[in-house]
């Protein structure tokens, strides 16, 4: 990937940049666009860790998505990642809401 300059290249989304993505759709109310980001991050093989499976679930859990939020965490125990307090307190507060 490149940075700047001629030629068309961009700079290739990593991890980091789809969190930074996925907590910003959570944070506006777009929970469907933080569940493609989540999708597209792992069609292009970039591996999502704890920060994106828990801005996915908050996002979910803001939009009152408890069942696609249980869905997002069984994603994470079958890609391996542990989920930690933020995890569960995430799950619990879009179980709440439904």
């Amino acid at each position: 990937a490149t940075r700047g300059g001629g030629g068309g290249g961009g700079v290739e989304p990593n991890t980091i940049t789809y969190n930074s993505l996925i907590t910003i759709s959570g944070n506006t109310g777009r929970w469907r666009e933080a569940m493609d980001l989540l999708e597209r991050m792992q069609e292009r093989g970039v591996q999502p860790d704890v920060i994106t499976f828990n801005a996915t679930i908050s996002a979910l859990e803001k939009g009152r998505q408890s069942k696609e939020a249980l869905r997002v965490f069984q994603r994470m125990a079958e890609a391996g990642v542990e989920a930690n307090t933020v995890t569960y307190s995430a799950l619990i507060s879009a179980c709440e809401k439904g």
